[in-house]
């Protein structure tokens, strides 16, 4: 066997020039126990928190591979619950940025998130039109309702009642019994998805937010115990307003009840709040008190609402009252008083609109004691706004607070290029040019441009310059950040740009059939007395067909020309002679590079293939099946036959132009990769996306061997066919309302494999001392025991602790699913282990929750196999008299912290006072001192 080629490993080293994704949602969080300044935001597959007050980036919390959906904080602020693409949800603690939780339940992305008022359970619901509920505090799922046909696109507790509320893109709002698990009952209202929800009034009141101009208002009437809830409320009269008997069919409610007995809640409509948006909600919610609502759609303008308390609705309704009877007097009418109502839109104000700089994508707000409104907006091109709203003020106008925007473009990053010392790298989009450092990742220019295409630097590195999509050259000088000449180069779009070898010049191709060649000059200025760089046009080749992409072969003797007719034609650059034409493509080649030795030219075309020629003769050496899309970018690395690719399809392949095989895929981009640039000594990799984000890859130290590589790749592909492989079915468990939250992966398999691998140790370690026994019995003496290696390793633990080692290191979430795939033959020995473990009074509240499990899922098996009658009857004793030892430590341990808690409370308030009587006595003695120098004075 040959030697292995030995290749090595680019990895991902940073992801810059984004300030926030627009897929997920923005959230105020407190850091530091400061509400209202930093906000987080979803970026790619990490959260980025910024301060909004000094625009810097305070905090990333770090994510796997999987893009942002969904941000929700805990209610103590000191947690952020994160909803990503694949269904996980990860719980960040935001003191040290480390993710303590992982639930894993559904199949798609998590598209809404809700914590209890208290925060020990959150809710969430996904694309796969589950909701599923989750115990923070014990790391576990609890239960998944199923009932929604469409994706949820709102979860709500109701605090005092053990309620949910969820609304669907299926049109449907649905109210959930906590308690039951059941929905016992489905508003059908709506004509159109339910793109949100919030609870106003002190949770009286459900706003619903459609795909029309509608806000739909719901009263919300708790149903007494006792009462009768089929019970009719007072019907209207006949002689009702017909403004609220027009248009009846649509706002009529539906109530589909399965449990028309157990009906808790009554919900009516009782009209509608107009938006001045025309087209469907985006994201309608609430402040933390309730008071505030806003909304908006798919264009620039929050609306913003102020909702009345009791006490504000009571006054005014006593203002109505008096002016009413005010009027009766002067119209001398004798007719008995009527009753006064406000209206809706009374009870629910507009205060003002805010109009952002781009479209809305989320926002957050929250509302200071102060009474002042703090608004964040995170919008569809890479900003973040925040605004502040004074209410008090007689006409509330929002003032813009702050505006994060350097840390990105504004579009899509089309072009990009390196520096010459490996340090600068240029980034140009269809607004600016920026300028970044690629040691700190900051941005140390920006300069305004047209729609860029292509760039370069200019050897020296003191200048760059771009193509633009108008046809023109813009030359900037970095120093000062300024445009020192814009020249019209060609009559449409400069597709391609490259520097000559010989540094003196570059040539351009553009979308009028031209290919021009420019050298580089040094012009007096009329303004200053030093001279400065310009670009002269030399001469020019024109073509039959539009020029998509330019290269000069290294020793400066040949151009290769792609053109739009799927060819590349090579010409000698002194006579511009044609040379060679380069026929296989099917679609156009939208790039191409040329190997530092010129023996190569490898071509990546839209029709998704990277073919390999020779540079001698024009063969096609290889055609390789690149991307899943149009190949974008390609660049060979540098004094080497080694190239990268970027395509469409969101990856970045890097491969072996001598070999023909692709070596490894630079995996993290979410969509479309637009290109790429290399820096000269080879050691980076900088790439632009669709998805807004820059990122930066680096050339490790690591060996990349290409059969381990491929092996690895295998392995990942099965664990990802694992965990789509048909979920294991409970017995006795049909497919209705609810069902197990959690769902198999390759982490429930694993730790099902290492619980099932304990126990064979266990059951070897006992045969082996049974044997031990007989041997000793039959020696007459003592024979040493040779300790298994496993459990040296623990501390040479008993066969039964190890088992109860490896149960213990079961993730909380996990248990279920990996107790699901655990076979019965393996249950047996777990009951017997968990009888000893429960009477040494070790992990009772772990060990009986898995007994239940297990009980539940195999009680059919267990109940009729005899030898564990004995097991099950000692098991029903020990742990009824180890669980209520727990429940009476608990209830002990409670009624002492309650106790310290009142000792602690009436300390305070006798310090309270007695503060202040020395307040008091320290301002007698003060004023007392003044009024004697006054008389003295005097």
């Amino acid at each position: 066997m040959g030697l292995t080629r030995q290749y090595l490993r680019y990895g991902p080293a940073a992801l810059f020039g984004l300030v926030g994704s627009a897929r997920g949602n923005a959230a105020f969080v407190a850091l530091r126990g400061e509400r209202g300044r930093c906000v987080a935001v979803p970026a790619c597959e990490h959260v980025f928190v910024w301060d909004t007050r000094k625009g810097e980036k305070v905090l990333i919390l770090k994510g796997l591979k999987q893009e942002v959906t969904c941000l929700c904080p805990s209610p103590d602020g000191l947690h952020l619950a994160v909803g990503y693409e694949d269904g996980s949800i990860r719980v960040f603690s935001l003191l040290s940025g480390e993710a303590n939780i992982t639930f894993n339940g559904h199949k798609a992305a998590v598209t809404a998130l809700q914590y209890d008022h208290l925060g020990g359970q959150l809710v969430s619901g996904s694309k796969d039109t589950d909701v599923i509920v989750w115990d923070v505090i014990n790391e576990s799922g609890l239960y998944r309702l199923r009932g929604h046909k469409d994706a949820v696109t709102q979860v709500l507790f109701l605090k005092e009642k053990n309620l949910l509320v969820t609304s669907g893109k299926d049109t449907l709002v649905k109210w959930w019994d906590l308690d039951t698990q059941h929905c016992f009952k489905t508003l059908v209202g709506h004509r159109t998805e339910v793109w949100g929800m919030a609870l106003i009034s002190e949770e009286k009141r459900l706003i619903t937010g459609s795909a029309d101009s509608e806000l739909r208002v719901w009263d919300i009437t708790y149903i007494q115990e006792g009462k009768d809830p089929d019970e009719p409320e007072s019907k209207k009269s006949k002689g009702s307003s017909p403004a609220a008997e027009e248009n009846t069919e649509e706002d009529e409610t539906l109530e589909l009840d399965e449990h028309p007995e157990e009906r808790l809640v009554k919900c009516s409509k009782v009209g509608s709040i107009m938006r001045e948006g025309r087209d469907r909600v985006v994201t309608l919610a609430t402040d933390r008190t309730g008071k505030i609502l806003a909304c908006h759609g798919t264009d620039v303008v929050l609306e913003v609402f102020a909702v009345l308390s009791e006490e504000e609705v009571q006054k005014k309704l006593e203002k109505k009252m008096k002016k009413a009877k005010k009027k009766a007097k002067q119209n001398s009418e004798e007719e008995p008083e009527r009753s006064v109502e406000l209206s809706l839109q009374e009870e629910i104000q507009r205060v003002t609109n805010i109009r952002a700089s781009s479209k809305i994508k989320s926002f957050d707000l929250i509302l200071s004691p102060k009474g002042e409104l703090k608004i964040v907006l995170l919008l569809q091109n890479n900003i973040i706004e925040s605004y502040n709203l004074n209410l008090s003020a007689q006409v509330p106008q929002a003032v813009r607070a702050s505006k994060i925007t350097i840390g990105g473009h504004r579009s899509d990053v089309r072009t990009l290029a390196f520096s010459s010392d490996n340090i600068a790298i240029l980034s140009a989009a269809a607004e600016s040019v920026k300028i970044w450092n690629r040691v700190t990742l900051q941005c140390i220019r920006t300069m305004d441009c047209e729609y860029a295409l292509c760039s370069l630097f200019v050897p020296g590195d003191r200048q760059v310059i771009v193509g633009t999509k108008t046809g023109k050259l813009q030359l900037y000088d970095l120093a000062s950040g300024s445009l020192m000449e814009a020249l019209n180069a060609h009559d449409g779009a400069v597709w391609s740009i490259a520097l000559s070898p010989d540094q003196r010049g570059f040539v351009t191709g553009g979308a009028d059939k031209c290919v021009k060649f420019w050298e580089f000059e040094l012009v007096k200025d009329e303004s200053s007395v030093q001279k400065r760089l310009s670009m002269k046009h030399v001469r020019s080749l024109q073509l039959d067909e539009d020029v998509l992409c330019v290269r000069y072969s290294p020793n400066q003797k040949l151009l290769a020309v792609s053109l739009l007719d799927c060819t590349v034609k090579i010409f000698y650059v002194d006579t511009l002679k044609f040379f060679l034409s380069l026929y296989g493509h099917k679609l156009p080649v939208l790039c191409m590079d040329i190997s530092y030795d010129g023996t190569l030219i490898a071509t990546g075309s839209a029709d998704r293939n990277v073919k390999i020629w020779g540079l001698d003769f024009g063969d096609c050496h290889r055609s390789l099946f690149a991307h899943d899309d149009s190949v974008m970018y390609l660049q060979f690395v540098a004094k080497s036959h080694l190239f990268f690719t970027a395509g469409k399809d969101s990856k970045i392949k890097q491969w072996d132009a001598d070999k023909f095989e692709h070596i490894q895929t630079l995996e993290g981009h979410h969509q479309e990769v637009w290109c790429l640039a290399l820096s000269p000594n080879g050691d980076y990799v900088v790439s632009a996306s669709h998805d807004k984000s820059l990122r930066l890859w680096e050339r490790t130290r690591e060996p990349l061997v290409l059969e381990e590589e491929r092996e690895m790749q295998r392995e990942a592909e099965y664990e990802e066919s694992v965990a789509k492989e048909e979920q294991p079915v409970v017995a006795g468990e049909t497919q209705g309302e609810t069902g197990l939250a959690g769902k198999k992966t390759i982490e429930t398999i694993k730790a099902a494999e290492r619980i099932m691998e304990a126990i064979e140790l266990y059951r070897e370690e006992m045969a082996k001392l049974m044997e031990h026994k007989a041997i000793c019995k039959a020696a007459g003496k003592e024979v040493p025991f040779p300790v298994n290696p496993i459990l040296r390793a623990y501390g040479n633990i008993t066969p039964s602790a190890y088992v109860l080692e490896v149960f213990k290191k079961v993730k909380s979430s996990e248990l279920e699913e990996s107790l699901l795939v655990l076979p019965f033959s393996y249950v047996p020995d777990l009951l017997r282990l968990f009888n000893e473990y429960i009477h040494l009074g070790l992990e009772v509240e772990l060990l009986c929750r898995a007994l239940l499990f297990l009980l539940k899922i195999h009680f059919g098996q267990i109940t009729s196999n005899h030898m564990l009658v004995t097991v099950i009857e000692n098991l029903k004793k020990t742990t009824i008299s180890r669980v209520s030892e727990a429940r009476d430590v608990l209830g002990f341990n409670m009624a002492g912290l309650q106790y310290l808690k009142r000792e602690i409370e009436a300390k305070d308030e006798v310090t309270f006072f007695a503060d202040a009587t020395d307040r008091f006595e320290e301002k007698k003695r003060k004023r007392k001192k003044k009024e004697k120098m006054v008389l003295a004075v005097l």
